[in-house]
Order: C-alpha cells, then sequence, then structure tokens
C-alpha cells in the first residue's frame, strides 16, 4: 500500500471514531469552515506527512501502566531523546486509575456521556505523539470532549477534588513530548470548541474558540469579503488554543512577530475551576501585568485557553515571491543579515539548506528542478508595486555579493504559491524521506542576528559528522533556526547529542534553547542554563501560586528534580568536570 494510501486510511479510522463528537459541532451551528489543504499545501507534501500525524510507529508498544493508584511514579523514555533522567516518583501525589474511576460518573454528569472517551485507541491517539521528538510511556486514563468554557470549569474542579492532572489538547502538533500525559490524568481534548465567535472588520480582530485552525479562521475571514488575516503562520494543522499556548510562530514572524503579540484577550480556566478573562478588548493597554503574555507561551502549565480575540492584519496590496540559491548557508545567511540591516521590510526571510532542497527534488512536488544548493525563500509585500521593486532592487544588489545565481520569481499567485509551498512543506518532505525504521527529530534554536551565520554552519557541521541524514532551515530572518534529521533506533543517542549540541552552542552566543517550539520536557535543563536558577525559581513560584496542587500539565517546563540535575551540571561545567 502507498503512503498516500496509508494516509488516507488513518484519516478516516479517526474521523469514524470521533463522528459521533463532530456531530455536534454540526448541530450545534459552528460557523468554522471545512479545512482547505490546498489553501496551504499541495497534495504531495501533505500526503507524505498525514500519516506522521495520525498514526503512531508500529514497532513501540505503548500501553498505559495500571500498578497502582498512586500515577506519581518515575517514567522511562520511549523515544530516547529525553533531555533529562527525571525521576517525578516522589511528588506531588495525584490520583490514580481508581479515583479516575471514582470522578468518572461526575465528567460524565457535567459533559455527557458521548464526550467522555475510555477507549483504548483514543487515549492511545491522545497520549502519544508521532511529531514529537520525546514521548513519555504513560498515557491518560481518559479523554473528554467538553463543548464550553463551563464545561472546562466544571472538568478542572472535578479533577481538583480528584487530584487528576489535566493536559489540554487542540491540533496536537507540539514538538517537545508537550502532550505527554507525564502522571496520567485526564487529556481534555477541544475539538467541539471550534467556533469562531467573531469577526470583527472595523475593529481588526477576531473571537475564536481553541479548535479553530488558523487556516480555517483565514479563509472564512476572505469568504466574509474582508481583506484581513490572522498573520501568525505555523503549520497548516495548527489550532489557535495551542499556538498560543506555546507562543508559536512562522514564516510571517520576521514583520508580524510571534503569536504572543497577535492575543488581544484571553479566557483561560485554572486549575480549580475558576474562569478568568485576561482583559478587555483594546488594541494595547498598560493597565496593570500583562496577563496575555503570563498565559501565552506556559504550554497549558498555568491555565486551560478556551477563547481568544486575535489581532487581524490587513492582507497587503502586492505581494512577491522569489527564490535565490547560495553556494553556502553562512552566504545565505549573511546575505538575509545585510537585507535586514538596510531596513527592507521583509514579509518573510526564510533558509532552506542544500539537503532540504534534495529532498524538494526527489519528492517531485517543485515543478522545477532546484540546484542542491542552500537557498533563501523572499516574500516581498507593500502598498504598491513601486515599494516592492525598490524592496526587490536592494535585496538584489546584497545577495550579488554572495551568489551569481538568479532570483527566481513566482509570475503569477499560482507560482508564487508553488514557489513558496516548498518551504512550507519541509517537514512532510523530508519526512517522505523516511526509510523503514527511521524517526524524525526537530529541534530548534534562536540566537542574536550577528551570530545567526556561524551557528548555522556549526549546525550543519554537527550533523554531517554524526553521519546523520538531515538539514538546517528556518526563520532567518528573526534568528531563528530549525534542524529536522532522520534517524535510525541505533543513532538515537548520536541525534540526541546532536541536539544537546547545538542547544549548548546557541545558549553560548546568548541565543535560547527554542526560539518557539517550546521547552515541554525535552529542554527542561536548557531552560534553566538559559534562564538561571533564579528566574527558574520565579517561574515556579508563579506556578505554584496558580496551581499549587500542580495539576495542569505537570512535568512540562520544569520540574523539581530537573532543577536540581541542571543545577549539578552548571556546577560540575563551572568546576570543570563536564
Amino acid at each position: 500500500m502507498n503512503r498516500i494510501s496509508r494516509a488516507a486510511q488513518s484519516v478516516s479510522r479517526l474521523a469514524s471514531r470521533q463522528l459521533a463528537r463532530k456531530n455536534y459541532s454540526t448541530q450545534a451551528g459552528s460557523s468554522q469552515p471545512s479545512f482547505n489543504w490546498g489553501a496551504v499545501a499541495g497534495a504531495a507534501g501533505i500526503a507524505a506527512g498525514v500519516t506522521y500525524f495520525v498514526t503512531k510507529p508500529s514497532n513501540t508498544a505503548v500501553v498505559a501502566k495500571k500498578e497502582d493508584d498512586d500515577v506519581g511514579r518515575g517514567i522511562q523514555k520511549v523515544l530516547e531523546g529525553a533531555s533529562l533522567d527525571t525521576d517525578f516518583s516522589q511528588k506531588p501525589k495525584y490520583g490514580g486509575e481508581e479515583e479516575f474511576k471514582k470522578a468518572l460518573p461526575e465528567f460524565i454528569k457535567a459533559i455527557g456521556e458521548e464526550f467522555v472517551s475510555t477507549d483504548e485507541e483514543d487515549i492511545q491517539f491522545h497520549g502519544w505523539s508521532n511529531v514529537s521528538s520525546s514521548n513519555l510511556d504513560t498515557l491518560p486514563f481518559g479523554v473528554l470532549y467538553p463543548k464550553s468554557t463551563e464545561e472546562v470549569s466544571a472538568i478542572a474542579k472535578i479533577c481538583h477534588k480528584h487530584k487528576l492532572p489535566m493536559v489540554g489538547y487542540s491540533g496536537g502538533t507540539s514538538l517537545e513530548g508537550h502532550l505527554s500525559a507525564a502522571f496520567g490524568g485526564v487529556c481534555i481534548d477541544f475539538s467541539n470548541m471550534n467556533k469562531i465567535i467573531a469577526i470583527r472588520p472595523d475593529d481588526m480582530d477576531a473571537t475564536v474558540q481553541p479548535s479553530v485552525g488558523w487556516v480555517d479562521l483565514n479563509n472564512e475571514i476572505l469568504k466574509q469579503g474582508h481583506r484581513l488575516f490572522l498573520a501568525v503562520d505555523p503549520g497548516p494543522t495548527a489550532q489557535v488554543g495551542g499556538m498560543v499556548a506555546n507562543s508559536c510562530s512562522g514564516t510571517n514572524c520576521v514583520k508580524y512577530g510571534p503569536m504572543r503579540d497577535h492575543v488581544v484577550n484571553l479566557t483561560v480556566v485554572l486549575a480549580d475551576g475558576t474562569i478568568l478573562k485576561t482583559r478587555q478588548r483594546p488594541r494595547k493597554t498598560s493597565a496593570g501585568y500583562n496577563l496575555n503574555h503570563l498565559f501565552a507561551g506556559t504550554e497549558g502549565t498555568l491555565g486551560l485557553i478556551t477563547e481568544i480575540t486575535v489581532k487581524l492584519q490587513p492582507i497587503p496590496n502586492v505581494t512577491s515571491v522569489a527564490v535565490q540559491q547560495f553556494p553556502t548557508v553562512h552566504a545565505a545567511c549573511q546575505t538575509a543579515m545585510d537585507i535586514l540591516k538596510e531596513g527592507i521590510p521583509m514579509a518573510a526571510l526564510e533558509l532552506m539548506d542544500d539537503q532540504h532542497m534534495i529532498w524538494v527534488n526527489n519528492s517531485g512536488y517543485a515543478k522545477r528542478e532546484w540546484e542542491e544548493k542552500p537557498a533563501l525563500f523572499m516574500k516581498f509585500a507593500g502598498a504598491s508595486e513601486e515599494t516592492v521593486a525598490e524592496q526587490v532592487k536592494v535585496a538584489k544588489e546584497k545577495a550579488a555579493k554572495y551568489t551569481e545565481s538568479p532570483l527566481h520569481f513566482g509570475r503569477d499567485q499560482e507560482e508564487q504559491d508553488e514557489l513558496w509551498s516548498a518551504r512550507k512543506n519541509a517537514l512532510y518532505l523530508a519526512l517522505a524521506a523516511e526509510k523503514d525504521g527511521m524517526k524524525a527529530w526537530t529541534t530548534d534554536v534562536a540566537v542574536p542576528l550577528s551570530q545567526l551565520p556561524d551557528i548555522v554552519m556549526k549546525a550543519k557541521e554537527s550533523i554531517t559528522e554524526a553521519g546523520l541524514l538531515g538539514g538546517v532551515l528556518g526563520h532567518i530572518g528573526d534568528g531563528n533556526y530549525h534542524a529536522i534529521m532522520l534517524y535510525t533506533p541505533e543513532q538515537s543517542e548520536i541525534v540526541a547529542d546532536v541536539v544537546h549540541k547545538m542547544v549548548d552552542q546557541g545558549l553560548a552566543a546568548e541565543g535560547t534553547c527554542t526560539g518557539e517550539h517550546g521547552i515541554g520536557f525535552g529542554k527542561i535543563e536548557g531552560l534553566l542554563h538559559e534562564v538561571g536558577p533564579v528566574s527558574l525559581n520565579l517561574m515556579r513560584t508563579i506556578k505554584l501560586s496558580l496551581d499549587p496542587l500542580e495539576l495542569l500539565n505537570p512535568g512540562k517546563i520544569f520540574t523539581d528534580d530537573a532543577i536540581q540535575q541542571g543545577l549539578k551540571t552548571l556546577e560540575e561545567k563551572k568546576s570543570g568536570k563536564a
């Protein structure tokens, strides 16, 4: 059976399992339009990636352990990429499966029996993420499908009573183990909260529930005749709730910034069921603490986001897309830095190295054959043809210093979409190169702009020296690069070492261990090394003030044991032992 057929069957099985729950949204009059894959990605790239999102590896057994009532037990890493040998065996103490069974009638009463699932396949699907570089072998005890903020609040109150952990779930595309149920508990799937509540073109904002996809929102805005859009553009299956929880970004970030900058207000359910609204609907305010920024990027550890008002941006009158190739990634990165220093307001400025261009060619996805060289994908935008032409002129002048290759332009909208989709589908095209038994690891690091050319070269060298099949790409317009590496089970320790090396190199250059993927449990030690124990303990204090029982996505961002391990590593490095 070919890859496209397997992908179609996987999607069909998932759709069948959740049909009854999805029917609720239709009956309730959801304003969410159907997802239009064609608006973002071509069939080849998507088909290559669908199975990655919706199926688990056949050679990996993932069965919830059922030894006792105390779920706070030691956790084994299933994927060998976890950053730490973290032991969660002591505290806090959570309710186990017996406590979940006691809570089950209360969940059914609160949200309806058809929206409470203990189906093994459903649990496995929600507790294991093939898109994540790291997973745990523990699963939630059940999956809950609330339909409103009030139902989420009711769920939280029940979980608080029974000390059951809660893990929120919207698009399911997080990459650092965010969705793993470290201590059992429940997965709260927001798929029935997928309504576009309001689009306000005069205010240039929209209010949505967490499981509205950003692509769907933008399609609906255009359908209503408004030249506005939510400018943050991560992977095409991402949904707004998870986008805020992770403060993601995307190819548009060099012009528009990360997701947290696009939040007007949030409705959040706290660990004890309290419903909080962060603020009203002005474009800016200096009234008190910025609670939007408090919750954005906290990966569901402080609250469950149930409603989001987002800023909308005008769609530029004129857009031009171009691709230019370079002899080295260093030359491509240096060109990007020179363009930015000229003050050109690039709409997007993206890198794909030679390996990614090889994957593009091998996939048959592109209509042209590219040279096996690194490429800059550039998007210019402005109010007029003259404005865009001036931007292109400056970019050409800067690139001429580093390459003799021409700029390839999309002559019309179709060609522009075709050029740009190669970058947007880079992950899927890499996954299409997987051989039997191989897995993919994707990671990201961000550094100050001046450090980027050298850091990207070091990352390339690390991958090559390790003998791995992989490449670098990313949003280099704001100093953020990604690495995608394919590896066999025998290479799992090697790829983990390469990731740690990339993080260390980024931190040494005054960068961050993650520009947009987040911490999860995969980069806990990296966070400590980045911000230090004082800042991390302040984060911990905030966490405990809002969630003293540590019920919200526990085991993510930091744990007591991880902090202690990280401090030990810092001391060893300081003394020269590490």
